[in-house]
């Protein structure tokens, strides 16, 4: 059955004028219309709202905040939004290591370590005859596969754990773009410590320098939230101890701390007006950090 629509000139206010009817129900006649849109709506399709009334597709396009619809979900501590699943990105690196530890180990470890480690320049010792070429070369992209190459099952065993139990927390707490940023800058300036202070031929590898920035996020993060810190530094004082056993690349550590301390720092405590830009110029500022050790000690070594 066809609708008739009511006749232009009848008020439906009684104040005279221009008639109006809800957009929504044609043979409704109103004098309320949407404070965002100024649609007509009916009494049936007003809905509340801090000031006035909001027709139903403004609350649908923006919550009835009058922002966009991202405005209105859920964030994190940091301002990053909340994942159906929070430790999706830990268990992705954690998978991505296990991948290629299963690797080196299939394929008889040589051809991968050699390939993969972090070493600064041309290297000839046994067990690897013909050499290899380092970052010093040229091979940067080493800085960051070294961050995910592992030997030995315990070496491995503890690196992951400390990814499981730092990453999960942190992860939910920062959001997932901030943490992935926070793990691999902490790897990276890792890596770029080691490389300038280490002897040239000297290889490394794990993923002890991103697990050490997720250490130095976990104080500044429980810090901020006023927990106890005594648990988690006491953690960080048996890890650095162990730091300092011989064959362990404490720089990795080192550095790792360092740069993951600072961009939590900068993560946690941006001001919620300038969040995005204090946030993520700190990890710029890290980076940059970062590539200039990098650059000085290849220009040292060439």
């Amino acid at each position: 059955m066809d609708q008739q629509q009511p006749p232009a000139d009848r008020d439906p206010s009684g104040e005279g004028g221009a008639a109006r009817f809800c957009y929504r129900h044609p043979d409704r006649g109103t004098g309320i219309s949407c404070t965002r849109c100024d649609r007509p709506i009916c009494s049936e399709c007003m809905i509340s709202a801090s000031v006035g009334f909001h027709c139903p597709e403004c609350v649908r396009s923006g919550g009835g905040t009058g922002h966009h619809p991202a405005a209105s979900r859920p964030r994190t501590l940091t301002g990053g939004a909340v994942a159906a699943d929070p430790r999706l990105v830990t268990k992705i690196l954690l998978a991505i290591n296990v991948a290629v530890f299963a690797a080196v180990w299939l394929t008889g470890r040589s051809w991968l370590v050699q390939d993969l480690m972090l070493v600064g320049r041309a290297w000839d010792p046994q067990p690897f005859p013909g050499g290899w070429t380092g970052v010093a070369e040229g091979q940067w992209y080493r800085l960051l596969t070294s961050m995910f190459l592992h030997e030995e099952l315990l070496h491995i065993a503890f690196n992951m754990l400390g990814l499981w139990w730092l990453g999960g927390p942190l992860e939910a707490a920062l959001g997932r773009v901030r943490f992935l940023a926070l793990y691999l800058l902490s790897g990276l300036a890792g890596s770029a410590l080691t490389y300038w202070l280490s002897a040239q031929n000297q290889g490394s590898l794990g993923a002890s320098g991103a697990v050490f920035g997720l250490l130095g996020a976990t104080v500044v993060l429980m810090r901020r939230m006023n927990y106890d810190l005594r648990p988690v530094l006491v953690i960080l004082a048996l890890n650095v101890l162990f730091s300092l056993r011989s064959g362990i690349a404490w720089q990795a550590h080192l550095g790792g701390l360092v740069a993951g301390t600072l961009i939590a720092v900068a993560l946690v405590h941006a001001p919620r007006g300038r969040r995005n830009a204090v946030q993520f110029g700190a990890c710029a500022l890290v980076l940059l950090m970062t590539v200039l050790i990098v650059c000085a000690r290849t220009a040292a070594l060439t």
